[in-house]
């Protein structure tokens, strides 16, 4: 069974809450089945915007790079996904040492 996004988004929060890494909801997104994308901001004008995807091989789902670089040209390519998709779930990541959380079993 599927975690609804809205409980998904819950955990990760708490889950950099306890790590003590900034984090906050851009944009919500529809709380059953919005798909959500990950920002990183390292604070030095880069970012990197990870989104969830399925691999056909293995059926497992992962976060992959969306887009990486200046962070005007993350938040550009993340404005043209939620223009695709009003359901589309933005979270703001912000830690200087790039730390994300998403590779950590339970979130990935």
């Amino acid at each position: 069974m599927r975690l609804t996004a809205d409980i998904w988004v819950s955990a990760y929060l708490t889950r950099l809450r306890l790590a003590d890494i900034p984090a906050f909801v851009v944009k919500r997104g529809d709380g059953t089945a919005g798909a959500v994308l990950v920002k990183l901001n390292t604070l030095d004008g880069k970012a990197c915007l990870f989104q969830r995807s399925f691999d056909l091989m293995t059926g497992d789902r992962k976060w992959v790079i969306l887009t990486e670089g200046d962070e005007a040209d993350v938040d550009a390519s993340a404005a043209r996904q939620r223009e695709f998709d009003p359901d589309l779930w933005l979270i703001e990541v912000e830690d200087r040492a790039g730390r994300h959380l998403l590779d950590e079993p339970g979130l990935e």
